[in-house]
C-alpha cells in the first residue's frame, strides 16, 4: 500500500467509524447484547449496585442485529460517557431479541419497571435502586440511536442521572 493511499484510509477513520460492512458512519459501533443465561439476576446485580453505590441502574435493552442498539452500545463505551456512566450509574445489557417480529425474549424485565410492551430495539430504562422507572415517558424512544447525535444522547442521559421520579 502506498504512503497516499494509507494517508486517505487514516484520514477516512479519523472522520467516520467503520462497520464490518465498510460502510462509513459517524457513529461507534459496539456488540454488548450477549444471551446470558439469568438477565433478571443481571438487572437484580445492576441495581444492588445503585442501592450501594448511590447510583442508578441503566438498562439498556437491545441486540447485536439493531444498527440503533450497536449504535447506543457503541456511544456508552467511549471515554466521554464512560465517565458520565462511572458517576451516575451501573450499566446492564440486556439481550431482547427481536420483539417487534415476536421473537422477543427477557421482556418481563420492562413489565417489571412498568413498559407493557416493547416496540423495538433498543430501549434504555433508567431505574432507581428501588426499582422506580425515571424515564417511563422515553424509555422505548431510542430506536433512532444511530440517528442521533452523540451530544444529544449525553445531555438526555445526564439529566436523567439526576431526574426526580
Amino acid at each position: 500500500m502506498g504512503p497516499a493511499l494509507v494517508l486517505a484510509a487514516g484520514i477516512l477513520a479519523a472522520d467516520h467509524f467503520l462497520p464490518e460492512n465498510g460502510a462509513a458512519h459517524d457513529y461507534p459501533e459496539a456488540k454488548s447484547y450477549r444471551v446470558t443465561s439469568d438477565a433478571s439476576a443481571d438487572v437484580d446485580a445492576a441495581l444492588s449496585l445503585a442501592a450501594e453505590n448511590g447510583t442508578r441502574a441503566m438498562i439498556v435493552m437491545g441486540a447485536n442485529w439493531c444498527h440503533d442498539s450497536r449504535a447506543l452500545a457503541g456511544w456508552l463505551g467511549t471515554d466521554r460517557f464512560a465517565e458520565l456512566i462511572d458517576a451516575h450509574y451501573e450499566l446492564v445489557f440486556v439481550n431482547i431479541g427481536m420483539p417487534q417480529s415476536g421473537d422477543g425474549h427477557n421482556l418481563k424485565i420492562a413489565e417489571r419497571f412498568g413498559l407493557e410492551e416493547v416496540p423495538g430495539t433498543p430501549n434504555l430504562l433508567v431505574v432507581t435502586p428501588d426499582g422506580d422507572l425515571v424515564n417511563a415517558e422515553t424509555a422505548t424512544t431510542w430506536r433512532n440511536a444511530a440517528s442521533r447525535s452523540e451530544n444529544a444522547i449525553y445531555e438526555e442521559l445526564a439529566t436523567l442521572a439526576d431526574k426526580a421520579t
